[in-house]
């Protein structure tokens, strides 16, 4: 349901070390030693992989230098609050509570999908991943917005699926709050790079993956409900 949910363990990385290797440019080593037998797509595939790894820490190290003090404190009590996925649960209870038939079958989907979500991402894809947390004492990121760091892997995020497969799902149940939803996924995703927990790639497929699987947790809820 979020990052610090059980899931592969590795020691938090707020004390020294260099740069993370991204999970981009640990494929792109394997697909260097087939470009090095001549395989020339993998030559392709592999430097698109280390642009990509680059670009990942680029942007993240851009985040972190911004100059934004008045989001410090708001961001990481957000991205503290989406912890466990609560902000989606208490918007299912009320919809439950108070939406009458729609409101329930919307909060059951929406559990439904992050369920989901938190079973594929905090399992079989962080153990893929095996990806390092951030340095954030090296890439310098502030400490007024620094959350607990998670003793899962980084890759994927596991708030961003949690709350994107939350907002598909029950967006595609109630049309009108699709876009509250949605926009409030996305401040947890961006809270979790301005905090300094997951680099943007972790973030992205981790909304992307969240976001499949809300829309195929809601066909299938769809489903349920003709039958």
């Amino acid at each position: 349901m979020s990052d610090s949910a059980a899931g592969p363990v590795v020691p938090p990385r707020d004390a020294g070390g260099a740069g993370v290797e991204p999970a981009e440019e640990r494929l792109a080593r394997r697909l260097d030693e087939r470009a090095a037998a001549g395989h020339l797509v993998a030559a392709r595939t592999s430097g698109l992989m280390h642009r990509l790894g680059e670009l990942d820490r680029t942007v993240y190290v851009a985040v972190a230098r911004l100059s934004t003090p008045a989001l410090d404190v708001p961001l990481s009590r957000l991205s503290h609050f989406a912890n466990h996925s609560k902000p989606w649960f208490l918007v299912a209870g009320a919809l439950a509570a108070a939406g009458g038939p729609t409101g329930r079958r919307a909060a059951l989907t929406g559990v439904a999908a992050i369920g989901a979500a938190s079973l594929l991402v905090n399992q079989p894809m962080k153990l893929a991943g095996n990806r390092t947390r951030p340095d954030r004492v090296g890439h310098e990121v502030p400490e007024a917005r620094w959350v607990r760091m998670p003793t899962s892997t980084s890759f994927p995020s596991g708030h961003s699926a949690s709350a994107l497969a939350f907002a598909v799902a029950v967006g595609d149940v109630v049309p009108a709050l699709r876009w509250p939803l949605r926009l409030a996924g996305g401040t947890v995703a961006f809270s979790r790079v301005y905090t300094g927990v997951h680099y943007p790639g972790d973030v992205l497929v981790g909304a992307a993956t969240g976001a499949v699987l809300g829309r195929l947790v809601s066909r299938w809820a769809r489903g349920v409900a003709t039958r």
